[in-house]
């Protein structure tokens, strides 16, 4: 299990070292982050403005297929309304019973790029939805793998393609003892926000 542990501390440091090169980026691109919001230097603003597209060109631009499949692309709104209003209560219910710390949504749903100057209205809304939706089910990911933590922090028995942040602290499977006598610590471990 050692070996496991320097991986993932290595898979930490490594991801804190790529968050660390994305946010010089906003160096580069002129723009800051004032509580919460993004700030761009005027110049910049004005420069992102004429380079949005005209909502004409870019309708023009776009294949017909895209067109007629467009509204069936958005119509994946409604049950990822509903979904999200389960999720909430699933969480505000079951989470405080279990006292398993709530996930923030806000940590997970970033809709910001609406903002930027050189897109246009429809590419706009392109971002909301999708910053929405892909933030949406990182969220429920993790309210997902808080549960599993609770209730069966047992790995696979096959290699999943991608797992989710606590599956790698999960206990072996088929190591009954293992179960007996760490389940408790896993879920004090969550209890505890680790």
């Amino acid at each position: 299990m050692s070996r496991l542990n320097d991986l993932l501390t290595e898979i930490r440091e490594l991801e804190t070292r790529v968050a660390e090169e994305i946010s010089k980026e906003a160096e580069g691109f002129g723009y800051s982050l004032k509580r919460g919001r993004v700030r761009f230097e005027q110049a910049i603003s004005d420069q992102h403005r004429e380079l949005s597209k005209k909502v004409g060109d870019y309708l023009r631009e776009c294949s017909w297929p895209g067109l007629l499949v467009s509204p069936l692309v958005y119509s994946l709104i409604i049950p990822v309304v509903i979904f999200d209003v389960f999720v909430f209560i699933y969480q505000s219910l079951c989470f405080s019973v279990y006292k398993i710390p709530k996930v923030r949504r806000g940590d997970y749903i970033a809709l910001d790029r609406h903002e930027l100057q050189y897109l246009n209205v429809i590419e706009r809304i392109n971002c909301v939805y999708c910053g929405y939706v892909n933030g949406f089910i990182a969220y429920v990911q993790e309210v997902a793998a808080r549960s599993e933590q609770y209730w069966c922090p047992i790995k696979h028995a096959r290699q999943l393609e991608k797992n989710h942040s606590r599956y790698h602290g999960f206990l072996p499977y088929g190591d009954a003892e293992a179960y007996v006598t760490e389940l408790a610590r896993l879920r004090q471990q969550l209890n505890n926000n680790e």
